[in-house]
């Protein structure tokens, strides 16, 4: 009886292992799906005069919350003056 229920056991967690792997194969191909559509978005907006680098940095922001995204332009702009890359601040030659 110990061998029936170990070779049982043993056909559920296969089935179930397979079930993981095909639902997580499925997923992968969604994702490649999702990044080429993507993708195809960023080449129409660059087709039409968009820099897709700032584009992509814009898609970044958004995703911040606006408490987040004011504390690190703060300190993008403390680090940019102490490097005097800002006219007129500290440190500019």
């Amino acid at each position: 009886m110990a061998d029936t229920e170990t070779i049982d056991s043993g056909a559920v967690a296969a089935d179930q292992l397979r079930a993981f792997v095909e639902r997580i194969e499925r997923l992968e191909e969604e994702k490649k799906s999702i990044s080429d559509d993507i993708r195809d978005v960023y080449g129409e907006a660059k087709a039409n005069g968009f820099d897709t680098k700032i584009l992509r940095q814009v898609i970044k922001l958004r995703k911040q919350d606006a408490d987040e995204r004011h504390e690190q332009e703060t300190i993008l702009d403390l680090y940019l003056a102490a490097l005097g890359m800002i006219p007129g601040s500290v440190g500019n030659t």
